[in-house]
């Protein structure tokens, strides 16, 4: 397969969280992903963007960009934002911790992108913004993995 990148960029509007998930799956359907593949990376990339709508602008207007990198079998989805950042990145990343509960937030974000991608990486520095790097191996399917029991 040939390798490819493609990158976005959109106005921090909730409107665009759909347009972030459906962009970066009919980009990586050349990868021939399954259906849970694909839900996968819509559900990462659409709490990263809503992290950075949320969280790194406060619901004010800036930009998120995304590039989207097929090496190989792998995928990579980086998703950044120039927004408040984050000051405690592994506080942020602890399951149910939000630091908006007025909103009524689930602080599951980081949680979803950790489970449904193979790698997750966040760097972020405050009054800078944040960058979310995930990547998923494409085709790494239950026969791969029975063929490790047998």
């Amino acid at each position: 397969m040939e390798n490819n990148s493609m990158t976005v960029e959109f106005e921090s509007s909730s409107n665009n969280e759909s347009f972030a998930r459906v962009v970066v799956s009919a980009f990586v359907a050349r990868m021939n992903p399954t259906l849970t593949e694909v839900a996968d990376i819509k559900t990462a990339v659409s709490e990263a963007v809503t992290n950075s709508i949320i969280h790194g602008y406060e619901n004010n207007t800036g930009r998120i960009r995304i590039e989207t990198y097929i090496v190989e079998d792998t995928v990579t989805i980086i998703v950044k934002d120039n927004g408040v950042g984050i000051d405690n990145i592994e506080r942020a990343m602890e399951p149910m911790y939000t630091s908006k509960p007025e909103l009524e937030r689930s602080g599951m974000g980081f949680a979803f992108m950790e489970a449904f991608m193979d790698e997750l990486f966040v760097e972020s520095k405050v009054s800078e913004g944040t960058i979310v790097t995930m990547r998923k191996v494409i085709g790494k399917s239950e026969n791969d993995w029975g063929s490790e029991i047998d």
